[in-house]
């Protein structure tokens, strides 16, 4: 499956390794760096491309919202643990819930760019723009779980060690009952910006079981790339 991932951004906070480690399925062990487990709130827009599918953006073209991890397998191949992404296409969520063992949650969502000025930006945003992203769920529960980010887009800039150890990830694991999933995902490194939050209200981090952070997230914040996404199977 090939599909696009842009105007992205990432809100991460430090936690304590146990208690990310309790919420994770057996199989899969945190990783840590800087002696922190780190927790990201990443919302996007979302492109899936179907080879030979008749144009339906409505379906294939949605934000969406994941909350997320970083783990080893019993491999101890790393990748990425979601324990939500909310997305605005109900066909996507109940494809992906099926098919990668991921727990998707259908929300109304939308995603707005305006300018310094505060005038609405119907192309892609820029440096100096700001992103606002919305997101409240509708189905499974919790219902009503919402979350509003808004950015400002800063300088682009060539990341660190900490920058590629949230970024530079290349899979993701599953999980459904006790049966655990990997997929790879193939795309080029992020190109990254700095990033301001202007506005954050977020209850998805909460909703995993974690403490609600309160601390300034580390942002990071992405044009897109294309990725390419491979099938999933047993880790």
């Amino acid at each position: 499956m090939r599909m696009r991932w842009l105007d992205l951004t990432m809100l991460h906070w430090r936690y304590r390794a146990a208690d990310v480690q309790r919420l994770l399925p057996d199989g899969l062990t945190v990783e840590t760096y800087d002696g922190s487990a780190w927790v990201g709130l990443v919302p996007f827009k979302m492109e899936v491309d179907v080879p030979f599918a008749p144009p339906m953006e409505r379906i294939l073209h949605f934000p969406e919202t994941n909350v997320r991890t970083y783990v080893t397998g019993r491999s101890g191949e790393p990748g990425v643990f979601f324990w939500s992404l909310e997305a605005s296409s109900l066909p996507a969520v109940v494809t992906a819930r099926t098919t990668y063992q991921v727990p998707y949650f259908w929300a109304d969502m939308s995603i707005e760019a305006r300018d310094a000025a505060g005038a609405r930006i119907d192309d892609r945003p820029g440096v100096g723009d700001r992103v606002t992203y919305r997101s409240r769920r509708r189905w499974p529960k919790p219902r009503g779980a919402s979350s509003l980010v808004e950015v400002e887009i800063g300088e682009p800039f060539v990341g660190s060690e900490i920058d590629h150890f949230l970024t530079g990830r290349w899979a993701l694991y599953g999980s459904f009952n006790r049966w655990l999933s990997y997929a790879t995902m193939y795309h080029e490194p992020w190109p990254l910006h700095r990033g301001e939050v202007v506005r954050w209200d977020d209850e998805l981090v909460a909703a995993t079981g974690l403490d609600q952070p309160v601390d300034a997230p580390l942002v990071h914040y992405s044009p897109g790339v294309s990725v390419r996404c491979g099938w999933p199977g047993k880790a």
